[in-house]
């Protein structure tokens, strides 16, 4: 071989050297990137014209695909959009959340689990179908939840306390994932707009995210759980329980109780206390024992835990570094203590469950195209905090609440129910009035629900609202619903 000849093979060599390394680099290296990319049509309309797989709830699909005569090939639809919206969330041309973005990879099947599945179509020649993902939710549970709520601004959000197994999760305002999933872009974008410019935050999943809540009194099961672990108190204990509390550090800053009345003497049962749910003895006992014991019982429950459901959960969260006097604000559910309504519902599931915290959960089943169980969630213990005598104990305490305390307004004849009621300040000047709160669980010798409800301001009652007269109504009707069945 000639000089220019072996110089023209090199160059030959070189440029199909470059030729297989840029190929390689784009399809190998850079392929998740440019599928993600927005601007890929050949992703969208790849995506969007995929028989994607419903999304169910007791049998019922919730959101599935059905045919349309448009360039993608099939629209998502959602049925009882706003009830199911905040377990759902939406499919868009741009954006998926909720259920459909914790559950993407099942329901468009590229999903692990389903590797099967495509094997055998690339042999059959049959269309990949997405996978179908089957929701713990227990849809009468759901639906008194909403109608309970009645368009009020809140959350209630329902466990089964022997699992895990979230069985309602409402938040209000809702929206309507249909017109975000809608195919005109313009018709998309004008809805989704709306509701980010909407003051009622629609989009927030108001039960796991959003802005957090202050807990109020409910928190006080905290400050119970950190006296019974230490082993020195028990009901009938003698605790101080003065009208006006002055807070530490403080020249004049006084606490008061509920009202500004008396806790029924200078100093009261521990039952009692929660009975009627009185500040200054809880505040008082929190800054004795400090704010690290309750930190480190909050967390015990899970404050501060990432959590997934598979929906990500905000952490709970309590001070880092609390003073005397903000210690003694965080245990009666104030300051800086921040919760979600999930959060209160796995304190009152782990008292229902003997003191072991189910890991909670949405997602029950998952199948393939061909309806081939392809997983399934298996109840695992997310953490201990309590003892089972301790739980026992707050079991009987929060009973006594709902028979003879501030809880009343749930209970249900016939049936036991242990829950505490919270009325929160939200520290907000165009919030003035409380948020009221409620958890609780039924039967209390039997327990199969644990729920907690927030309803912001007041509800319909504002400044005289409370988690007596309005959260624990709530409350009541989503257990009834459940014992029901």
């Amino acid at each position: 071989m000639n000089a220019p000849l072996r110089r023209l093979s090199v160059l030959v060599i070189v440029m199909f050297v470059a030729l297989m390394g840029g190929a390689t680099w784009v399809q190998y290296f850079q392929a998740s990137s440019l599928n993600a990319d927005s601007r890929n049509v050949r992703t969208l309309y790849r995506d969007h014209g995929q028989d994607r797989g419903p999304i169910v709830v007791a049998g019922e699909p919730v959101a599935f695909s059905e045919p349309v005569d448009d360039p993608f090939g099939f629209q998502r639809v959602y049925a009882d959009g706003p009830l199911y919206a905040p377990v759902t969330g939406w499919y868009g041309l741009y954006q998926a959340t909720g259920m459909e973005r914790a559950a993407h990879t099942v329901l468009n099947g590229t999903d692990d689990s389903l590797l099967l599945s495509r094997v055998r179509t690339l042999f059959t020649g049959a269309e990949q179908g997405g996978g179908s993902v089957e929701l713990t939710i227990d849809p009468a549970a759901q639906q008194a939840a909403w109608d309970a709520l009645d368009g009020r601004r809140g959350a209630a959000v329902a466990i089964d306390p022997r699992t895990g197994a979230i069985l309602a999760m409402v938040s209000r305002p809702s929206y309507d994932p249909n017109a975000l999933a809608a195919h005109s872009s313009a018709d998309a974008d004008a809805a989704y707009t709306a509701l980010l410019e909407d003051e009622g935050d629609p989009l927030f999943n108001r039960t796991i995210g959003g802005n957090l809540y202050a807990p109020g009194s409910t928190f006080k099961l905290i400050d119970l759980a950190m006296l019974l672990e230490t082993g020195d108190y028990d009901p009938e204990t003698e605790i101080e329980a003065p009208t006006e509390y002055l807070l530490p550090g403080t020249q004049d800053t006084m606490l008061r109780n509920p009202g500004g009345g008396t806790c029924g003497g200078e100093t009261v049962t521990l039952e009692y206390a929660l009975q009627v749910s009185c500040n200054t003895p809880f505040a008082m006992l929190a800054v004795e024992h400090g704010d690290d014991a309750l930190r480190e019982q909050a967390e015990a429950f899970g404050f501060g835990e990432p959590l997934d459901v598979p929906m990500s959960v905000t952490p709970s969260r309590f001070p880092a570094d609390p003073d005397p006097a903000q210690t003694a604000m965080s245990a009666i559910g104030q300051f800086d203590v921040r919760v979600t309504p999930l959060q209160m519902a796995m304190v009152s599931a782990a008292v229902a469950n003997d003191g072991d915290l189910m890991r909670p959960y949405l997602i029950a089943t998952e199948r393939g195209p061909d309806l081939q169980v392809t997983a399934r969630t298996e109840p695992e213990v997310f953490a201990e905090p309590i003892s089972a005598s301790t739980a026992a104990t707050m079991r009987d305490l929060m009973v006594n609440v709902v028979a003879n305390g501030t809880g009343s307004p749930a209970q249900i004849s016939g049936v036991q129910v242990a829950g505490k009621t919270g009325t929160a300040e939200t520290g907000s000047a165009e919030d003035v009035a409380p948020d009221a709160w409620f958890t609780a669980f039924a039967p209390a010798d039997d327990p199969q629900i644990a729920v907690a409800v927030v309803v912001e301001d007041g509800g319909a009652y504002g400044e005289e609202g409370t988690g007596a007269s309005v959260a624990a109504p709530v409350a009541r009707q989503i257990i009834q619903a459940v014992l029901a069945e």
